[in-house]
């Protein structure tokens, strides 16, 4: 019971603290999605307001091109009047305006349009077979002029007044500058910041993946961006397809843009601290739950060894040191039980109170040693003959002996005494006495009533013994009361 109890105990505090654990790894999953949120909504944010001066400078350009009489200044007044609010960010890259055959018109860069036709790009494309006026983003290229950089380009398209396409107004919009945004964000050394439009195409990363770019890698097909293609905003583990790791991504739509960032977070870095804190918090429950069962074993075993000695000190105190059977004690505990027994199941309580003849004329032949040596035979052949658990040999003192033979009647228990006294007399001879040794016996039986008593057992049988004795001794004389 008491390992037992020891076992419930450490299973109750392995739960605990499993349960505490994974608690503390959702907290940690928490913790990364809130910080990695608060990093894309920052992303978000700066984004849309870039985009935001794009369209307030495309839309400025259109305007201006709409007047009349901006046709009829001066190439010089008439850039400046185009571009006067074009965005002066670092990024910047080329704005123009594009007539319907994809030939430059008005360039921000050049008071004479360059000669240049961009009627292969799809931005172009698309806005000449959409009567959408709305701002397109499209890319990633590369940059025809100036800086190879990769570039997004942010565009609208020109209506005539019958809404006929005459050509677009376009800004480029160098991807560096993403990458300098996100190197001022720090996510983890083996986490990245993505940017992918909804085309599924990377435009810009954090890092690198070992010098080599992956800025327009086409992730499409990819398992996990139609997953997050399907969500405008959320977080989900899974496997990433370039690692073979497993890793939480959190990510959100841009505003109303066809732009997608994406915190790609290793599980190594997001639960590093709770790992460690789990690795601790395990090892110290461990060595306490094995402290609880070795210490639970070592009081078991003390307990046992308790027990074991109480009950050999209990044995001691009802067994005759001599003989080896019941002492006194045990035999009036006995009686007494059987006695209560037989008045509840209305069987024949008997008794059998044997005698060894003429020992005191043994013990003066073999001394107290020889007669000590005869006891203990005697009693060994008591004992051997008893076969039932309930029966009970015990030493009632001296040279005598009781045997108590619960639901016995008097028919059962003179058959059994019969087989005692021929087993003593068949003893063989001490030290060549030429007088075997030989036991009176003499028998009780009786039907156990509540007004009745076992001292009246006793009596009885001390008379049928007595009987015994002065009938020649080495016989069995049956009484029933």
């Amino acid at each position: 019971m008491l390992m037992l109890g020891s076992v419930l105990a450490v299973i109750a505090i392995l739960t605990i603290v499993a349960s505490l654990l994974i608690r503390e790894r959702g907290n940690a999953t928490e913790s990364a999605v809130r910080s990695a949120n608060n990093v894309v909504q920052l992303i978000d944010a700066d984004v849309q307001r870039s985009a935001e001066l794009y369209d307030t400078s495309l839309k400025g350009l259109i305007s201006a091109w709409q007047r009349q009489d901006v046709t009829s200044i001066s190439p010089e007044l008439r850039q400046l009047v185009f571009f006067d609010r074009a965005t002066a960010a670092p990024f910047k890259g080329d704005m123009v305006l594009l007539d319907r055959r994809g030939d430059i018109i008005a360039d921000s860069v050049s008071v004479i349009p360059r000669e240049d036709n961009f009627s292969d790009r799809s931005s172009f494309q698309k806005h000449r077979e959409s009567a959408s006026l709305a701002m397109r983003v499209d890319g990633p290229f590369k940059s025809r002029w100036g800086f190879k950089d990769w570039c997004i380009s942010f565009s609208r398209r020109l209506p005539s007044a019958d809404g006929q396409f005459v050509g677009i107004a376009a800004a480029t919009m160098r991807l560096s500058y993403f990458n300098q945004l996100f190197r001022s964000l720090d996510v983890g050394k083996n986490s990245s910041i993505n940017l992918i439009n909804a085309e599924g195409v990377l435009l810009a990363r954090q890092s690198d993946d070992a010098g080599k770019s992956l800025i327009g890698e086409d992730f499409s097909q990819r398992p996990n961006f139609q997953r997050i293609l399907n969500q405008v905003s959320g977080h989900f583990s899974a496997m990433s397809e370039l690692y073979g790791t497993e890793r939480l991504y959190t990510f959100s739509r841009v505003g109303d843009l066809p732009l997608i960032v994406v915190v790609a977070q290793s599980q190594d870095e997001v639960y590093a601290v709770w790992k460690r804190n789990a690795l601790l918090v395990a090892s110290a429950t461990g060595l306490l739950c094995l402290g609880i069962l070795w210490l639970s074993w070592l009081l078991g075993k003390q307990l046992r060894l308790r027990h074991n000695a109480e009950q050999e000190l209990a044995e001691l105190a009802s067994t005759d040191v001599l003989t080896g059977l019941a002492n006194r004690r045990r035999l009036d505990q006995v009686l007494k039980q059987e006695w209560l027994r037989g008045m509840r199941s209305g069987k024949s309580l008997s008794l059998l109170m044997i005698d060894v003849d003429h020992f005191k004329a043994f013990n003066d032949r073999h001394g107290h040693h020889g007669g000590d040596v005869a006891l203990r035979n005697v009693a060994q052949t008591i004992s051997a003959n008893i076969r039932r658990p309930g029966d009970l040999a015990a030493r009632y003192g001296g040279e005598e002996f009781l045997v108590v033979l619960p639901e016995t009647d008097l028919a059962g228990a003179r058959v059994l005494a019969e087989k005692i006294r021929a087993a003593i007399e068949s003893l063989p001879p001490f030290e060549d006495d030429p007088s075997p040794i030989t036991a009176s016996i003499g028998i009780a039986s009786h039907l156990p009533h509540a007004a009745d008593r076992p001292e009246q057992l006793f009596n009885v049988a001390d008379k049928a013994l007595y009987l015994a004795k002065r009938n020649g001794r080495n016989r069995v004389e049956p009484t029933e009361s």
